[in-house]
Order: C-alpha cells, then structure tokens, then sequence
C-alpha cells in the first residue's frame, strides 16, 4: 500500500493509523496525527483504516525555546 507521511511517500502494509505509527517507530502520547487532512484523536487510531495514497501527518512537539 502506498502511503504519504509527513510529505513523502512509502510502501508500507498497515491498516490502521495505529500499526502504522508502531511501523514507522513513533511513540508518546503528546503526538498529534491526521490522514486526508482530517484530525484523528488518539482514542481513534486503532480503528481507523487506512486507504491506499492517504496522506497522514505525524506531528510531535519539539522541546527547547
């Protein structure tokens, strides 16, 4: 399945945003996640499916200042 991350494309098999966020080793709970521009809560990632071409984005804060 041909899935966009973050602007760029990967061959990945996981059918949920949950296993694809495992795949691709991100973790933490302060992560904030769309797919096809559409916000997807954390308590929703396990059962959201995934299409080919969806275009998800991983966003996680950045600590500093």
């Amino acid at each position: 399945m041909i899935l966009i991350v973050n602007g760029e494309q990967h061959d990945l098999i996981a059918p949920t945003l949950s296993e694809l966020l495992t795949l691709m080793e991100y973790e933490g709970d302060w992560l904030a996640t769309a797919v096809n521009g559409e916000i997807v809560h954390r308590e929703d990632r396990a059962n959201h499916a995934l299409n080919d071409n969806d275009r998800i984005e991983i966003l996680s804060p950045m600590q500093g200042g």
